[in-house]
């Protein structure tokens, strides 16, 4: 355990002097920090030994102010003495703050939004902040409309906190019209407040967890994905108008590595490997979970690299492929899909769900191994999309039911005819 340097000195305030007296003050220091107090008593300022740090002389009254200066100094001993039994952090405020009986501000829900987003500023994307604070807005909205208040303290937090925010988020309008407040949207707004309540929790802000009873949650949402009939229509198209060309070959790149949108971004030259097998490999590292990801490149990837590994944006921003942001990327999709006749809402995302479902597990690509190149932390994260595959087979074999039961009967025709 390491052991703070604490240090306290009695001094003039020589600023404040009135009249040939100064007032005294305490200075506390802690590891090299200080905290000044004001004793509430003055001195002449010839009486006062500026080396001891006490008043000199012999009269009663200088006695007296001396055994009151090392009573002072006795209890902030004390103080300190306190916080190394709580075993709370040492500092020279905090003895300050217990030899005023100042209790220690308490943190409140909406402080600790403001913590959470400052201290992670420069580890999340600006889009990942952006939904934390639109999280901070619902519950912000919920302590005024709901229970009447602008703030909580962090020890409040309890079950029926919990509960309350879900009752009021399904009862609330949506701060976006075009996004309603669905049930799977309320438990990711309750995640990401599990998010910053664990922060809290490690910093021993808080003592008790308030989600230990409360369980999240999220109905099972189905992947959209494209087809192998609408990728290769996709595919067999090329675009004269250019930023429909990049977006198409930057979509394309994805369903053939599923690359999310920020890891295909970040890519650079130094991201293409060669592996074990002697074959151009990307290794790079998931921005979204801090995954490593080791992906064999198919030859359709590699001739995209291929293709625009002289072109002038990629070699002066050193990526590997042209950029564009998700907002365009996903605007310039759509119509694409227009051109191509694809009926379904095409986002860059859909590229990576056409990779793991189109592209890998419908071929034959064990799980294990789809769930490793896609990042995920979790093998159940990729079974979702076995389950599609699932669904498929299903509705494939009814076709064949279909036709075979087609086939009999026209076999038993034939047969009745002749």
């Amino acid at each position: 355990m390491t052991k703070n340097t604490l240090g306290i000195i009695f001094y003039l305030k020589r600023q404040k002097s009135k009249n040939g007296k100064a007032p005294i003050y305490a200075r506390i220091t802690v590891d090299g920090k200080r905290a000044e107090i004001s004793i509430k008593k003055d001195i002449e300022i010839n009486n006062w030994n500026y080396v001891k740090g006490l008043a000199k002389g012999k009269g009663e009254e200088i006695k007296s102010l001396n055994t009151y200066l090392e009573q002072i100094r006795s209890r902030m001993v004390e103080c300190y003495q306190n916080l190394q039994l709580k075993k709370q952090p040492i500092t020279a405020e905090a003895i300050k703050n217990l030899f005023l009986g100042v209790k220690e501000k308490e943190h409140t829900l909406m402080n600790l939004f403001d913590y959470h987003n400052e201290q992670m500023k420069y580890s999340l994307e600006n889009n990942t902040l952006l939904h934390y604070n639109t999280t901070k807005t619902y519950f912000q909205n919920y302590l005024k409309q709901s229970l009447k208040i602008s703030d909580i303290y962090l020890s409040e937090l309890n079950y029926n906190f919990l509960v309350g925010y879900e009752r009021f988020m399904k009862e609330s309008e949506s701060l976006d019209p075009k996004k309603p407040c669905r049930h799977n949207t309320i438990m990711k707004h309750i995640q990401r407040l599990r998010k910053i309540v664990n922060m809290a929790l490690k910093n021993e802000w808080i003592e008790k967890d308030p989600f230990v009873k409360f369980k999240q949650t999220f109905n099972r949402s189905t992947r959209e994905y494209l087809t192998e009939e609408e990728l290769t229509a996709i595919e067999a198209k090329d675009y004269s108008i250019v930023r429909l060309q990049y977006a198409k070959d930057l979509f394309v790149f994805s369903c053939y590595t599923g690359l999310a949108y920020i890891d295909s971004f970040n890519l650079t030259p130094q991201n293409l490997t060669i592996g074990i097998d002697g074959k151009y490999w990307i290794t790079t590292c998931r921005k979204k979970t801090d995954q490593p990801v080791r992906i064999p490149l198919l030859p359709k990837a590699i001739k995209i690299i291929e293709k625009y590994k002289t072109h002038p944006s990629v070699i002066a921003k050193g990526k590997l492929l042209p950029t564009y942001s998700n907002q365009k990327l996903n605007s310039y999709l759509k119509e694409i899909a227009d051109f191509c006749g694809v009926k379904k809402v095409l986002t860059f995302h859909i590229a990576r769900h056409t990779f793991a479902t189109t592209v890998t597990l419908t071929n034959g690509v064990p799980i294990e191994t789809v769930s490793k190149l896609l990042g995920h932390t979790n093998i159940k994260t990729t079974q979702i999309y076995a389950k599609v595959i699932e669904k498929k087979v299903s509705l494939d074999m009814d076709l064949l039911e279909k036709k075979l039961d087609e086939g009999r009967k026209e076999k038993h025709i034939v047969q009745k005819a002749v």
